[in-house]
């Protein structure tokens, strides 16, 4: 995916953007991390997690768009703000800096959205199981008092997916 996604030309001002999309508890996060990991600082991550709420599971795009992509798009760091989860509610949290990277790495549900698909360099979908085994692994993650809203949140993804075309716009799947 690296050699593929290097080779790929950028599309947001000078950036290539990767995105790894998929449903909740499919392995997102450990890719990505992983990538950051392989292309060191040549590379930046953003996940959508620093967004999202259950309430608001893709709305806050424009938070993205003109903190993050827009800025980088011009050749000019951006920011966003990380929303903060250790009171058990969402809330504003800490100011996050995002300096011009050769690759901007996105993460999570909705990072490959169709919005931003022309200024993708490479869109990777993860399907990670049945949503019975995920629910598992996000319960693992999240805890058992998160089981509802996980079972909510894929109810949501699932209906996202199937009209955003996501998987089926794919680079890869994995």
């Amino acid at each position: 995916m690296i050699s593929a996604l290097l080779a790929a030309p950028p599309r947001l001002g000078g950036v290539r953007v990767l995105a790894v999309d998929g449903p909740s508890g499919a392995g997102k996060s450990t890719l990505a991390a992983e990538t950051v990991e392989a292309l060191g600082s040549r590379a930046a991550l953003v996940s959508t997690d620093a967004f999202a709420t259950w309430d608001d599971p893709v709305a806050w795009w424009p938070q993205l768009e003109d903190g993050v992509l827009t800025p980088l798009a011009q050749g000019l760091p951006g920011e966003y703000r990380r929303m903060d989860w250790t009171s058990g509610a969402p809330r504003p949290g800490e100011l996050v800096r995002v300096e011009v990277p050769e690759v901007l790495v996105l993460e999570g549900v909705s990072s490959g959205r169709r919005a931003l698909r022309s200024r993708l360099s490479w869109l990777c979908w993860i399907e990670g199981g049945t949503e019975t085994e995920r629910l598992s692994r996000a319960v693992a993650r999240d805890g058992e008092t998160a089981r509802a809203e996980l079972r909510r949140w894929q109810l949501f993804e699932r209906g996202w997916f199937a009209v955003d075309g996501t998987r089926e716009a794919a680079d890869q799947l994995v």
